[in-house]
């Protein structure tokens, strides 16, 4: 029996060896469309292209939301349903654009679709009182207990600032006012998600103030633009003006939500607007 020698042995071996590491080795990184790409580089200048997230509220059925939001010309990246337990359906990736919040803006940021998460919860909005007036439905504990979780995961992931945590009527107050006053927009800013709440002793304080002189509709609609809300600076409290200020009255004085400037808007508005300083 012939044998080979021991140089000619490992040759076979290494040229085996490096015919397997070759089978196995990770194919080179390529575009979604199959195009070579060398990723042993990374940017430090970047960060996520979401920067706002915007809650809804659809005024439908689960049925009739799904189908509306994933059959019409509107859509969300989420869905709370209002089953028992709720489901959380996904219905466009949040590397895409969901057409939700429509003509919008924040701060000099506009037609937010292209920076933000849009989530829907099924709910009802309002129903009709016996005089005619709005009743607006609460938000189940259930479907708290499964939105909170997913806000967070949302959150972290795109280190979402808490004051672009939106509600659809803050950002396009023309003709939207969800999610609404029933949404518990405070147990949101307790746990941290949503910036903290207006002190109250400093609210007391503000309101005497504004209660002795109450500022006029130029006043307001600067403070209501300095927070972040699109309002025309008219100086008239017109329609536009009385949007804005319900929508925000929903959100931080829910039990009175007029429209119409007081002392108690005012108190909250300067309070928000003019933070302490950390000491």
């Amino acid at each position: 029996m012939n044998r080979l020698p021991a140089r000619h042995w490992a040759a076979s071996f290494a040229t085996l060896l490096a015919a397997l590491l070759a089978g196995c080795a990770t194919p080179p990184p390529t575009t979604s469309g199959g195009v070579p790409i060398d990723t042993s580089r990374s940017a430090k200048a970047q960060d996520s292209r979401v920067l706002f997230l915007i809650l809804h509220y659809t005024v439908a059925d689960l049925p009739i939301s799904l189908k509306v939001l994933s059959e019409h010309e509107v859509s969300a990246h989420y869905v709370v349903s209002d089953e028992a337990p709720p489901r959380i359906f996904r219905l466009v990736d949040e590397s895409r654009r969901a057409w939700h919040s429509g003509a919008s803006a924040w701060k000099g940021h506009r037609m937010l679709n292209a920076s933000s998460i849009g989530i829907e919860i099924v709910h009802p909005g309002f129903k009709p009182g016996p005089d005619g007036e709005r009743i607006y439905q609460p938000f189940s504990e259930a479907q708290m207990q499964a939105l909170i979780p997913l806000l967070q995961d949302i959150v972290q992931r795109h280190r979402i600032r808490p004051d672009r945590i939106l509600g659809h009527g803050e950002v396009s107050p023309a003709y939207k006012e969800d999610p609404g006053p029933t949404f518990p927009w405070r147990r949101l800013a307790e746990l941290g998600i949503t910036p903290p709440w207006p002190d109250a002793s400093r609210v007391a304080a503000q309101r005497e103030r504004f209660e002795a002189l109450l500022p006029d509709a130029a006043w307001f609609q600067r403070a209501l633009a300095q927070h972040g809300y699109p309002v025309e600076p008219t100086g008239a409290m017109d329609e536009q003006t009385q949007r804005v200020l319900m929508n925000f009255q929903m959100r931080y004085r829910p039990e009175n939500h007029d429209g119409l400037p007081d002392a108690e808007t005012a108190a909250l508005l300067h309070v928000l607007t003019h933070p302490l300083t950390p000491p």
